[in-house]
């Protein structure tokens, strides 16, 4: 609890209290059973890839987890409070630390500090391996930190965006905003692009200047409607696809589309039924979504390009865009290859079977999947 609000809705709630309002649980279908998932047929390897290499980071499942790529390193945490930078050439640590609490979100970088919060609602800054300092905040956080230009950005569940010195952890502004009483545990938006800090409250993109959060311009991507709070949630969702001035995002279960930053205006949105984030560049945006469609739109208005329902019914992360594919992962552990032209089968690789716990990320021309139990793979093209 925080500022005498209650946040209720979380992504480990059971679907069948919310399924009428919640299309995130849209694979529940009434009758006590799951629709099956489309059959995948024979894995035909258009696109050769081998996996270079294996890590492990400690149990994901519960945390909302961001891959952090810089560079060639790929930063990351655990459940439990393990934060590692990793060799994405090798698999290899580069350095790791054991915070020895529970995280609720993680993890941000700007390539030398590294940001998490602990479920005890501390933000904590590491810095080559070792802690350099912790703050008290005053509420949960599910968004991973951002930390650039010197500072460390918090978005709270409260709707609470809080500014820090990333060298002394000193506090330098806190910004409230109004929001719908509900949130969603799950990562929001939050980045920067060029000198403004774009931040997701409910439906609406906002730019806030990050030397004193003031707004500087609002875009609604969707807007609350219903008749009671689950109906009226509309929270934007990460991951974003930022090309130039235009960042295009999810609202959760409403819509897709596409702001510029430069106006502070909205340039498309289209409906759109999907709990996970976007990627893309600048020629068409995709998306996952909740039933398993894959979706591609033309990012300069919004027109669909194409879908595919070739892994209906499966539970997606969202998608990374890496060169003429586009990579997801599903609740099984698999990482499906797609061609970004029309959808089409590349590939289909393997994990461990625990499900792949975030969205894909590339680093040294290694593409870097972490599943719920941990395991952490780098695979390269053949």
């Amino acid at each position: 609890m925080a500022h005498g609000k209650s946040f209720l809705v979380l992504r480990g709630m059971a679907c069948t209290a919310l399924m009428v309002a919640l299309a995130g649980c849209s694979l529940w279908n009434g009758s006590g059973s799951k629709p099956v998932p489309a059959d995948l047929g024979a894995n035909v390897p258009i696109l050769g890839v081998r996996q270079a290499w294996t890590a492990r980071v400690g149990s994901v499942g519960g945390l909302p987890l961001d891959v952090h790529t810089a560079g060639n390193v790929v930063t990351l945490a655990s459940a439990d409070g393990t934060v590692a930078a990793i060799d994405a050439r090798t698999g290899g640590d580069v350095w790791r630390v054991a915070l020895a609490e529970p995280l609720s979100a993680g993890v941000g970088s700007d390539g030398k500090a590294t940001a998490v919060v602990a479920r005890s609602n501390a933000l904590i800054v590491v810095d080559g391996g070792r802690e350099r300092w912790r703050q008290p905040l005053a509420a949960q956080v599910f968004t991973p930190p951002l930390v650039a230009g010197g500072r460390v950005f918090v978005l709270s569940a409260d709707r609470s965006v809080s500014a820090y010195d990333a060298a002394t952890g000193r506090k330098l502004w806190s910004q409230q905003r109004p929001g719908e009483p509900l949130v969603l545990r799950q990562a929001g938006v939050l980045m920067p692009v060029g000198d403004t800090l774009v931040v997701g409250f409910s439906g609406r993109m906002v730019g806030m200047n990050p030397d004193n959060g003031t707004v500087r311009w609002e875009a609604p991507l969707a807007i609350p409607r219903g008749t009671n709070d689950v109906e009226r949630l509309v929270e934007l969702v990460g991951r974003t696809s930022r090309v130039g001035e235009s960042v295009c995002a999810r609202a959760f279960q409403a819509a897709v589309g596409c702001v510029n930053t430069a106006r502070g205006s909205v340039a498309w949105t289209q409906p759109a039924a999907g709990a996970e984030g976007v990627h893309g560049d600048g020629d068409a945006v995709f998306g996952t979504e909740s039933n398993g469609v894959v979706t591609a739109w033309r990012r300069n208005d919004g027109t669909r390009l194409w879908t595919t329902d070739r892994l209906k019914y499966r539970k997606l992360t969202a998608p990374l865009l890496l060169g003429r594919s586009v990579v997801v992962g599903d609740d099984t552990g698999l990482v499906h290859i797609l061609s970004r032209a029309d959808g089409a089968p590349l590939n289909r690789i393997a994990t461990d079977g625990s499900g792949i716990a975030a969205a894909p990320s590339v680093a040294a021309d290694t593409l870097v999947v972490v599943t719920r139990n941990g395991g952490v793979y780098g695979f390269r093209p053949e």
